[in-house]
C-alpha cells in the first residue's frame, strides 16, 4: 500500500521530558524509554511492540516555543514534498535530513503558519501492514484523528491536498460549537468543520481559528473510555479544556493540556468497552 499522505508519527517537544513521560505512560498505557539517538535525549513511546510517538526537550525548538505536539505525515519523497510546499507558499523550517534506520524527514509550515513534519520512511522488509504504526483509528493509544485550526481553512485544504492527495469529506456545520478542539469555543454561525480523507477514509478535519492563538495542528489519540482517561489526566496533573462531548458517529472527544501545557485531544467511547 502506498502510504503517502497518511499521518505516521506524533512528536512532543516539552519543557520536562521526565515529567511528560510520567504523565503519558499511564494515560495511554505506553512504555517510554530512551531511543538509539546519540546526539540528544529522544524518548520513544511504545504501544505494545510498536513505536507510536517521540518525546524530546524544547532546546531544539526556536526560543519561546511552548510545549507542543507535532504531527508527521508519510511521504514518498521528503525533498520533493518540501520543494512543493515551498512552491505552494509554505516554509521549510528544517531542511530534509536523514535519520539512520528511520528515513528522511523535514519540518514545514503551511502558508498560514501551522507547523507539521513529513517523513519518507526507510524501506522495511517485510513492509509494515496498514494496521501497524502510530496512526490507527481502531486502537487506543495510537493517533486516531488530526485537526487543523487555521486563519484560512479553505486555502489550507488546497495546500495539503496538493501535498498529500487528501480529498474532501463531509462539511459539518459547527454553529453549535459542539465538536472540535480549542477553536470550537469560538465557533459561530456559519462555522464549518471540513472533514478530509486519505484513500477514501476520513482521517481529520479543518476549521477556522476560533479561540486558538495561532494556526496549529491538534492530534487526537484513541482512548478506551473517555471519562476514565480524563480522570487519569487530572490525576497526572493535566487539565480538561473542552468536553467531553459526543461527535457524529457516537464517539466522544475531550481536549486537554498536559502538565507542561501541551495541547492534545482524545477520542473514543465514553465508557470503557471490552
Amino acid at each position: 500500500m502506498n502510504m503517502h499522505g497518511r499521518p505516521c508519527w506524533f512528536e512532543l517537544s516539552t519543557s520536562d521530558v521526565d515529567g511528560a513521560a510520567a504523565f503519558y505512560a499511564p494515560l495511554f498505557d505506553w512504555t517510554i524509554g530512551a531511543s538509539a539517538m546519540e546526539a540528544f535525549d529522544y524518548r520513544l513511546a511504545m504501544s505494545g511492540t510498536e513505536a507510536v510517538a517521540g518525546l524530546m526537550g524544547l532546546e531544539r525548538s526556536p526560543p519561546g516555543t511552548p510545549p507542543n505536539w507535532m504531527i508527521y505525515v508519510c511521504v514518498d519523497d521528503a525533498d520533493a514534498t518540501a520543494g512543493l510546499a515551498a512552491d505552494r507558499g509554505g516554509t521549510v523550517l528544517h531542511q530534509p535530513t536523514d535519520i539512520p534506520d528511520t528515513g528522511r524527514f523535514a519540518v514545514l509550515a503551511d502558508p498560514q503558519g501551522a507547523v507539521f513534519g513529513i517523513l519518507a520512511p526507510a524501506p522495511m522488509d517485510p513492509p509494515p501492514s496498514p494496521d501497524q504504526g502510530a496512526f490507527n483509528q481502531q486502537k487506543a493509544g495510537r493517533g486516531n484523528w488530526v485537526e487543523l485550526m487555521s486563519t484560512d481553512p479553505g486555502a489550507g485544504f488546497a495546500f495539503y491536498a496538493a501535498l498529500f492527495g487528501w480529498t474532501r469529506g463531509e462539511a459539518i456545520d459547527m454553529s453549535g460549537g459542539d465538536m472540535g478542539g480549542p477553536a470550537a469555543a469560538g465557533s459561530g454561525p456559519g462555522s464549518i468543520y471540513q472533514l478530509f480523507r486519505w484513500q477514501g477514509t476520513d482521517i481529520g478535519g479543518m476549521m477556522g481559528l476560533g479561540d486558538a492563538p495561532m494556526p496549529v495542528w491538534l492530534p487526537y489519540f484513541g482512548a478506551n473510555g473517555i471519562d476514565a482517561a480524563i480522570e487519569r489526566v487530572r490525576a497526572g496533573g493535566g487539565k480538561l479544556c473542552h468536553g467531553p462531548v459526543e461527535v457524529p458517529g457516537g464517539a466522544f472527544i475531550a481536549v486537554l493540556n498536559d502538565p507542561q501545557g501541551a495541547w492534545f485531544a482524545i477520542v473514543g467511547p465514553k465508557d470503557v468497552t471490552p
